[in-house]
């Protein structure tokens, strides 16, 4: 019976000092990993993000980058950081769903090793390429392609990421074979499209607007179902022979596995609060993000999400016969 009154109270302690940990978070600064280089779009969104939740949870957000194997570095120091609430990663559809698949080895299972927090936004990919190539339009580029894919070549921001996705799915569906050429991040590979060294690229709309604005690119089509709020001249694959074609990014945030209810919450909080921001969402629109409705930010439904992304482009990827090593 001592022994019984014993563990109860033992068991009352740590219920009660986890619930003073919960109401006390953030008592120090906070980490968000960006699994990517700094400068590119998931970095932008982040960096946004974190300055307004600073504010809102009166403790610095530190953005830290951690890139490295598309995106699952950084995710994997989240998974395996002590589940407390002051590291949390943002994660993309390459970190938490393609990268499953695409990988041989992935270095932690997306669907179980983490604690979803809520979906951000969604990102539009967009078809560039180099000023020089002949093709004005979809149609045009599908043939020209299909023509002379062998000696063609397209650019990513590296392999696993959505832009390497993209630009996969695109040869899958036009039946070609274009080579890839990975690099480390977006800024060079776009850099060596303006030179004309690669021939396109399926570019995250955010990172390709300044290129596409400045006339140093040549915008062919935006891979998604509706036309991007900054390029709302440009048609989608849907308009012009890709019916069935959709490329795109998304941000979340995840905790470790086993964070406090109470402090998920928190931290959902503050991302919610920090999305309905005047500032923020006039920031995050004109890099060509939709913020997702409030129906979509619990960790239940980026739980689901995440399953359902996993299973969603698994089929494409294992069609493709592509894997990384």
């Amino acid at each position: 019976m001592l022994r019984r009154t014993l563990l109860a109270a033992v068991a009352g302690l740590v219920a009660i000092a986890g619930s003073v940990q919960a109401q006390q978070y953030p008592a120090r600064p906070v980490t968000m990993i960006i699994p990517f280089a700094a400068g590119g779009p998931t970095d932008v969104l982040g960096r946004v993000m974190a300055q307004r939740m600073s504010e809102i949870l009166g403790q610095q957000v530190v953005v830290e980058n951690v890139a490295g194997a598309g995106g699952m570095l950084g995710a994997q120091r989240v998974a395996q950081a002590r589940p407390d609430g002051y590291q949390f990663v943002l994660g993309t559809v390459g970190t938490h769903a393609v990268n499953q698949t695409l990988y041989v080895k992935p270095l932690y299972d997306a669907a179980t090793d983490f604690q979803p927090v809520a979906l951000i936004a969604e990102v539009p990919l967009v078809l560039i390429t180099k000023k020089d190539l002949p093709p004005n339009n979809l149609a045009e580029f599908i043939t020209h392609v299909r023509a002379n894919q062998a000696k063609m070549s397209f650019a990513s921001a590296g392999n696993g990421s959505a832009v390497h996705l993209g630009c996969l799915l695109l040869n899958s569906v036009l039946g070609t074979n274009v080579e890839h050429i990975p690099y480390r991040g977006s800024a060079p590979a776009l850099q060596d499209l303006t030179a004309g060294t690669v021939d396109f690229m399926c570019e995250i709309v955010s990172t390709a607007l300044p290129q596409i604005q400045a006339g140093q690119v040549k915008p062919i089509a935006t891979l998604t179902k509706g036309r991007s709020p900054v390029l709302p001249n440009l048609p989608t694959a849907h308009e012009n022979g890709l019916p069935e074609f959709e490329a795109y990014t998304w941000n979340a945030f995840y905790l470790p596995k086993g964070t406090p209810a109470d402090v998920v919450a928190r931290l959902r909080q503050a991302t919610i609060d920090a999305m309905a921001t005047p500032a923020v969402r006039e920031r995050l629109q004109g890099i060509g993000a939709t913020l997702v409705g409030p129906e979509r930010t619990t960790p239940e439904y980026l739980a689901n999400f995440t399953r359902s992304e996993i299973t969603k482009w698994a089929a494409p990827i294992t069609a493709s016969g592509v894997k990384v090593e």
